[in-house]
């Protein structure tokens, strides 16, 4: 096959294209690493299910959240590689399910693979990875139980970077077990060293 390869002299483009892009993302001997942190604020959502412990029918709101974010990016030629971790409040929304005052106080700590492209100051990136949560539940003013787990997590977002100081945008998804969506918009500021 090799030998077919080199008597034909010509790649297929498919081939050429890959050989390139390697070639691009790998091609420096060394990558820059750094270590950053930050934090963001934004909207949260929780949208549960009925039948979701302690809550009778749909619950479908939004409140103020934040998080509080570490991690660690390989830096290549035009991709970056790292690991992330989250400490996530999604706040308190509440609202009127059946005819009772439901609050839901829920926050969780994630971890992240990320992957992204740089292209000078601006950039795109995409993480996946799990999210540790817990949740309390709060009906007409009364403690209505409480419940955890662990589930998968998965974002995009885009940033900009002067120096050391990057500015992101960010859409995460949450995939906990009885919800149909629970997710956070958030722009936020991280600083690398």
């Amino acid at each position: 096959m090799i030998q077919e390869f080199l008597a034909n002299r010509r790649a297929p483009w498919s081939v050429t294209a890959a050989l390139l892009l390697s070639f691009m993302v790998f091609a420096p001997a060394e990558s820059q690493a750094d270590a950053y942190i930050g934090g963001s604020i934004g909207q949260s959502y929780i949208d549960l299910d009925a039948g979701t412990p302690a809550v009778p029918a749909a619950f479908d709101e939004e409140d103020f959240g934040f998080k509080a974010l570490v991690g660690y990016e390989f830096d290549f030629a035009v991709i970056t590689l790292g690991l992330e971790a989250n400490y996530v409040d999604f706040g308190a929304p509440s609202g009127d399910v059946a005819g009772s005052q439901i609050e839901v106080d829920a926050n969780g700590f994630a971890g992240f693979g990320t992957a992204g492209i740089d292209i000078g100051p601006l950039g795109v990136f995409a993480k996946y990875g799990v999210i540790s949560w817990d949740a309390s539940f709060n009906i007409d003013g009364f403690d209505a139980g409480s419940d955890d787990g662990t589930d998968p997590a998965y974002g995009v977002g885009v940033k900009f970077g002067l120096a050391s100081v990057e500015v992101r945008g960010e859409y995460e998804i949450y995939d906990i077990e009885d919800s149909d969506d629970v997710a956070m918009l958030s722009v936020g500021i991280v600083w690398h060293f």
